[in-house]
């Protein structure tokens, strides 16, 4: 645990979720301490614009998800304090980049391989001659229309 804090600083029941409280609080140290160290000009330009608007969103929801902590362990109740609505105004804007992506995603209709998709599976051969037939001229017609063979005799 803390530097210096002793199991009898505190009740022993909580001590294993001060442990891991106290782990995640440097598993985010660590990682605020890794995306401090680069340049925010460097990191931007190494993304596109729809993934700069994510890290701005992570940042600000981080940033204010450990003051809503902050404000707990002030004893004050986050529920009542207007970062309630800051978190819920930034979740609107995480769901709208989340549609944004799913968009792009998304598979996109190609209409004329579609339309030759559809027009190669409904195909029948016996149309296509009755098409002709029709569009021909009615002595043409009878002149070039196929003979049928005759039965077989034996």
């Amino acid at each position: 645990m803390a530097e210096g804090a002793t199991t009898e600083d505190y009740p022993q029941e909580i001590d294993e979720q001060l442990t891991t409280f106290d782990s995640s609080v440097n598993a985010v140290k660590t990682m605020l301490e890794k995306l401090m160290s680069m340049s925010r000009n460097d990191l931007l330009q190494k993304l596109d614009p729809l993934e700069q608007a994510k890290l701005d969103l992570m940042s600000v929801y981080t940033l204010n998800s450990l003051f809503w902590m902050y404000l707990v362990t002030k004893g004050i109740n986050p529920r009542e304090h207007g970062i309630k609505q800051e978190l819920e105004r930034i979740r609107t804007y995480m769901n709208r980049v989340k549609e944004i992506t799913d968009k792009k995603k998304a598979a996109r209709l190609d209409k004329g391989a579609a339309s030759r998709f559809l027009r190669n599976a409904l195909f029948d051969p016996d149309d296509k001659e009755l098409k002709k037939a029709a569009s021909k001229k009615p002595a043409d017609a009878a002149s070039e229309a196929p003979q049928r063979k005759r039965p077989k005799q034996s």
